[in-house]
């Protein structure tokens, strides 16, 4: 029998974070009710860091034998420049697995140069992975296809040396063209809805749509500055925030969040809670925080939105909480539809609030009387190579889609990105939604 001491060292870094998901699991299970916040906050974060390092790490071996061993054994590594090849491959992979702990200790009114550098070197490293592992299945594939009889000579070991180079290489132009989109403002994408039983005098009705804002280690109140003057320029009647504003505590980013202040749409500003609100283990405090700039947050339950012409006309605005809270047992908090639609009968126009699109599809499995769901959670993907999983993951990707005759779903791409400062074959996003009565 192998022991442990005898694994590879991918196998003993699988293993580790097969201890840290158990234990993950172990925690939501029996702790969440017996830890206070502080400590279940930390816990759930360590963890977390914990997970993502031990498999990073098993990556990271692969990115280091590619870049690294693979010219140690040629006339490279006699070169000058091999030594400053390795520290700073060495240092590009510290500062990538570093990312997950700034969550910890790094998170300010703005961000700190090094989250911006370790987040930005965590996209690299997703994007190096993806082109190292593709180019390798590509170098197989041609050499089944050209035969197992086909001696390695001096051609095999120049295509060797040349996938790593051609992944760096493309690698470092898709980081810089993903820096370089993450850096310009949000998109104002103007989307028409039909919206059934929606009153006449309601018709026209603008609602502003912002999802995921990351407040956190590389999203501070700059931005969030540059959001809200952008919304306030279109002048909304309604303004929505669908969950995952913050990725950590209320009381580190109050004077960030203040921007959100200036908000002053007259019929509301409404917010509902994201997986990452959870995350922070802190969502009562921000409750609060956000109330005292009147947003209201919708914990599982609804307003009536008045028209501004007739006080007979009006349509439900409701929310839940996120289904991450149900997994989470974070006590007081879960999904509760038939709580958040309590009094929203079919008689009147229904417009749901969900942060992630499988609580939309679940909703409308329930209630299929809903008219529309906002949500968002996807972020389109953020970057390249996640686009495909977000798109596989979710029922609802991006953008607008009807569900049967009378229902519409809409998936914000995001507002801003979570950590890594960079968009790729995705575009950050504030959605200006014209409700039309039918």
């Amino acid at each position: 029998m192998i022991s442990f001491k005898q694994l590879p060292l991918e196998a003993k870094a699988a293993v580790a974070a097969g201890v840290v998901f158990f234990s993950m699991t172990l925690s939501r299970s029996y702790l969440a009710e017996k830890l206070d916040l502080g400590m279940r906050r930390w816990l759930l974060r360590l963890q977390m860091a914990l997970f993502a390092n031990a498999l990073m790490l098993i990556g990271s071996l692969h990115v280091w034998r590619s870049t690294v061993t693979t010219f140690s054994r040629s006339s490279a590594a006699s070169s000058f420049y091999f030594m400053p090849w390795k520290i700073a491959v060495f240092m590009f992979l510290a500062l990538a697995h570093s990312s997950f702990f700034t969550m910890l200790f790094l998170v300010a009114e703005e961000p700190y140069f090094f989250s911006l550098a370790a987040y930005t070197c965590l996209g690299a490293y997703i994007i190096l992975i993806f082109f190292l592992f593709t180019l390798g299945s590509v170098e197989q594939a041609y050499k089944f296809l050209a035969g197992r009889g086909t001696k390695a000579g001096a051609g095999h070991k120049n295509r060797t040396a040349m996938k790593p180079v051609l992944a760096v290489m493309l690698t470092v132009v898709l980081t810089v063209v993903g820096l370089l989109n993450a850096s310009q403002p949000p998109a104002v994408n103007s989307v028409e809805i039909p919206v059934h039983k929606l009153p006449s005098t309601m018709n026209n009705l603008k609602v502003v749509l912002l999802s995921d804002i990351h407040l956190g280690p590389t999203v501070g109140k700059t931005k969030l500055a540059m959001i809200v003057r952008m919304v306030k320029a279109l002048k909304p009647d309604i303004t929505v925030i669908v969950g995952d504003l913050t990725d950590s505590e209320a009381e580190i980013l109050r004077p960030a969040v203040e921007p959100l202040g200036e908000l002053n749409s007259p019929l509301g500003t409404y917010f509902v809670t994201g997986n990452h609100e959870y995350y922070t283990s802190d969502v009562s405090n921000w409750f609060k925080l956000l109330k005292s700039f009147n947003i209201q947050p919708l914990h599982n339950e609804n307003v009536k939105i008045v028209s501004p012409k007739s006080t007979d006309d009006w349509f439900c605005l409701a929310g839940v909480d996120d289904i991450e809270a149900n997994v989470l047992r974070y006590s007081g908090h879960g999904m509760d539809l038939k709580k958040a639609l309590r009094d929203c009968s079919g008689e009147h126009a229904i417009v749901l609030l969900a942060h992630q699109p499988v609580a939309a599809k679940w909703a409308l499995q329930e209630r299929p009387d809903i008219n529309l769901i906002l949500s968002g959670h996807t972020h389109g993907g953020q970057i390249f190579p996640l686009n495909a999983g977000a798109y596989f993951l979710n029922p609802f990707f991006v953008g607008l889609y009807k569900v049967g005759q009378n229902t519409f779903v809409y998936v914000s791409p995001g507002t801003v990105y979570f950590g890594i400062p960079m968009r790729l074959g995705s575009r950050a996003e504030i959605t200006q939604i014209i409700l039309r009565s039918p």
